[in-house]
């Protein structure tokens, strides 16, 4: 089982950088990279929100879920 990232996917998408999204939702630009990059263990739904409010889009755009 594997919770797939889409984050730099939506980021490409709506063409802006890792920083204008942190900037936007006072996340900081490490969280947002660790997030990014898939080491995250968790994630907040504040955080989530937050994200899906920046980029205009819903938690399924970012969040994936793959049989492995």
């Amino acid at each position: 089982m594997s919770t797939i990232i889409n984050l730099d996917v939506v980021l490409a998408q709506r063409k802006m950088k890792l920083k204008t999204l942190s900037e936007i939702t006072g996340i900081s630009t490490v969280n947002l990279s660790i997030l990014k990059v898939g080491k995250a263990k968790a994630i907040r739904f504040s955080t989530l929100e937050a994200i899906c409010e920046a980029l205009d889009c819903q938690p399924g755009d970012i969040l994936e879920y793959k049989k492995v």
